[in-house]
């Protein structure tokens, strides 16, 4: 990659845009707008990087040059100190700008409606479904971010057989996209008396939340089933029948809806899930046939895929698709996430930029 032409192309677009968005025929189309806006915002932090390697290429010339022709020892010393600072900045500073140079995803600044299940271990595995929503919650605060809860399903023990919750706020699928997957929990339950480590598993789906206009359902393509909520044992949870069941007929996924008393509540609730679940199948055939020449970037994105460990006894957690292991699991199930998200990201960045680059030598 020719990385001056490519941030003097991207120099000329940001002239472009400051001439756009203050066009008063812009907000006339609200799509536009925010899409100018997106890109306007990604492309500021771009140039102010671009500003700084043009100094830090300048600073070099001259450096050279002084180092090469300064009589006085002292200027020709402080050159050289400079010098070698500038050429330490350099490469940092050729990273930083070839990650930002990758467009954002659109999808990033969606909320997300999250859905954790219990897989492999039974009671233990529910308990862990409830610290995994725990630490997604906890994280969400930390971030000012507001989650609700939309469905869960209490087991006997205190844990959720499932729960799934939504989150809004700035950036919140940016942050959390990667997050779909198997989660493995190894420690000692509270129910072992022999003091032995168990290993359970659950699993993470985490979808971006759709707009009406973006995801249209048709009546006739839902099926609407109200029923008695449940609860743990089978026992019901009320005595009216506010529980709703949508069954989508030509996907048919299922969505069912109970936490709320409201029978009107759990139906719009429902349909938010449904829509999320519409709108993620159409995102994943996008990717699929997007990626299908490339290699996947953060794992296959498939929810069957073991992607983290979580080991209590060594207090480590260890995301497997980028080799990161973290041993600060207590502060991490507390909702300090960040450095593995941070992680995540630049990793698939990086490995988009590999996969654009080598698509661009095909050419």
């Amino acid at each position: 990659m020719d990385l001056q032409k490519k941030l003097d192309d991207c120099a000329s677009r940001y002239a472009e845009l400051d001439k756009l968005i203050i066009d008063p025929n812009l907000v006339k189309d609200p799509q536009k707008y925010k899409d100018t806006m997106r890109e306007h915002g990604h492309l500021s932090e771009l140039m102010t990087l671009y500003d700084e390697y043009k100094k830090v290429l300048q600073g070099i010339t001259d450096d050279r040059d002084m180092v090469t022709n300064e009589e006085d020892h002292d200027m020709k010393e402080m050159a050289r100190e400079e010098l070698r600072e500038f050429e330490e900045r350099l490469p940092q500073l050729e990273e930083e700008i070839k990650v930002k140079l990758i467009p954002p995803d659109p999808l990033d600044e969606k909320n997300i409606i999250i859905e954790i299940r219990s897989g492999v271990g039974g009671d233990e595995a529910s308990l862990f479904v409830l610290d995994l929503f725990n630490m997604y919650t906890r994280l969400a605060e930390r971030k000012n971010w507001k989650y609700e809860v939309m469905n869960s399903s209490p087991t006997e023990v205190g844990g959720y057989k499932e729960i799934s919750f939504s989150i809004s706020g700035k950036f919140v699928y940016g942050a959390l996209r990667w997050e779909s997957g198997v989660h493995r929990v190894q420690r000692v339950p509270t129910t072992e008396a022999q003091g032995r480590i168990h290993t359970s598993t659950v699993t993470v789906a985490v979808l971006p939340e759709a707009e009406e206009t973006e995801i249209v359902i048709r009546p006739e393509d839902v099926r609407v089933d109200v029923m008695r909520a449940g609860g743990p044992g089978g026992q019901c949870v009320n005595t009216t029948d506010s529980a709703v069941r949508l069954t989508h007929i030509p996907t048919g996924i299922v969505v069912i809806q109970q936490d709320e008393k409201s029978q009107i509540k759990n139906k719009a609730k429902a349909f938010r899930v449904l829509r999320a679940r519409l709108f993620d199948l159409e995102e994943t055939k996008k990717r699929t046939e997007r990626d299908a020449a490339r290699k996947s970037m953060v794992g296959s994105g498939d929810r069957s895929e073991r992607i983290r460990t979580y080991n209590f006894p060594q207090n480590r957690v260890t995301d497997h698709r980028i080799n990161l292991t973290i041993y600060k699991l207590d502060q991490f199930m507390l909702g300090f996430m960040d450095e593995m998200l941070d992680a995540l990201n630049v990793y698939a960045k990086e490995e988009q930029l590999k996969a654009d680059v080598s698509e661009l030598e095909k050419k």
